[in-house]
């Protein structure tokens, strides 16, 4: 097999990032966005990128370098199809490690070297690439890349283990139960799904177990409705979480990891849109929704919640950066909803602006999160 072209040495020229974007998850759109922003705000004099987005049936294909066009407008969701250059061509990252050469083949061509990649910076949300599969590929390829490994990245991504992990470190993380794809294949098990329901008290919220960006999430006042819940939620992941309901301000904190271990930013505190139950995709994406920056807290309030998303972020093994959701509940105390491994970088997303408070402009922290990468080395650390 020939190939068309070879790179430069690579202490001749910046370090290449190959930009990851899109997926299989229902998240798709969200990740577009994301890559998007960071398309807008890289350093181009310090970085070359190489944008490369994987469609919804899962082919990696190289896209145009135009953040305008992954944008959310008037409420369209963008997709890597509208931004893909061509229809066939197919995308290889390195698969063998010290191997560093992107190829993009196409049917009747030989095979076109795209230039090696120093980096990679996986902007997935969501099942197959937010919750440690496209960090394991890297692994086995020894490519370095931006953000948590493959045990953080899976353990985040699934609520039921990241509870059970915050959980044994002392942190709430309220109550709840999880559906299984076998509870609900029979009556009986529907009918232990629904008492076990019960017992958590209205309201209710319904949630895929591994997915994000409130997609499929459904409030139940009444537990007429718990079946139809299950069922959307099911839609999206065959395993569920059932979550009690909670009296309290949603509050955010960014965690970064600098030289010195990791960091918490401000706190941000979310915000729904009048006419919102909670903070679904629509409030979230679509609608005026917003996020208060910094959060009113005390003093004492934000250095409790610092604390907190500091040992999240440590008791899962993050690294790079992590977004902690928490309830700040009546009684003064912190209940944690989740932990995002792979925050958003939307212009909206809370967590470059909690930083760019905290005084980590946006541009900076996609340079520190691409050095601490490059520092880091693959395999066992």
């Amino acid at each position: 097999m020939s190939i068309e072209q070879s790179s430069p040495n690579r202490s001749d020229r910046k370090p290449r990032v190959a930009l990851v974007f899109g997926g299989r998850s229902s998240e798709h759109a969200i990740s577009v966005s994301t890559a998007g922003s960071v398309l807008r705000a890289i350093d181009r004099d310090k970085y070359d990128v190489l944008p490369i987005g994987i469609t919804h049936e899962g082919r990696w294909a190289l896209t145009s370098d135009e953040p305008a066009r992954m944008a959310i407008t008037d409420g369209k969701l963008p997709d890597v199809a509208h931004v893909a250059e061509g229809v066939d061509g197919q995308v290889a990252l390195p698969v063998a490690p010290g191997d560093r050469e992107v190829v993009l083949t196409e049917p009747g061509s030989a095979p076109k070297a795209l230039g090696e990649v120093d980096v990679v910076f996986p902007l997935l949300h969501g099942p197959w690439g937010e919750d440690g599969t496209l960090q394991g590929l890297l692994e086995l390829s020894g490519v370095p890349y931006v953000g948590n490994g493959v045990l953080a990245s899976a353990a985040g991504m699934d609520k039921e283990f990241a509870k059970r992990i915050l959980a044994s470190h002392g942190l709430d993380v309220g109550r709840y139960t999880i559906v299984r794809p076998r509870d609900w294949e029979t009556e009986a098990g529907r009918a232990a799904v629904r008492e076990r329901a019960a017992e958590l008290g209205l309201p209710l919220f319904v949630k895929p177990c591994r997915a994000g960006s409130s997609i499929g999430i459904t409030k139940v006042k009444d537990l007429a409705d718990l079946d139809a819940a299950i069922e959307e939620a099911r839609r999206h992941d065959p395993k569920l979480i059932i979550e009690a309901g909670v009296t309290g301000r949603e509050i955010e904190c960014g965690v970064l990891e600098f030289e010195d271990g990791p960091r918490a930013s401000v706190a941000g505190e979310i915000l729904v849109g009048e006419g919102f139950d909670f903070y679904d995709f629509e409030a979230k994406y679509i609608d005026s929704s917003d996020v208060k920056i910094p959060a009113d807290l005390t003093a004492g309030e934000l250095a409790e919640i610092q604390r907190q998303a500091v040992e999240a972020f440590e008791a899962l093994g993050c690294e790079g950066l992590a977004r902690v959701d928490f309830f700040l509940l009546e009684d003064g105390t912190w209940m944690i909803n989740e932990i995002n491994t792979m925050p958003g970088f939307t212009p909206i997303s809370a967590f470059p602006k909690m930083w760019e408070a905290s005084g980590v402009s946006y541009p900076e922290l996609i340079d520190r999160l691409l050095a601490t990468a490059l520092r880091r080395s693959t395999g066992l650390r």
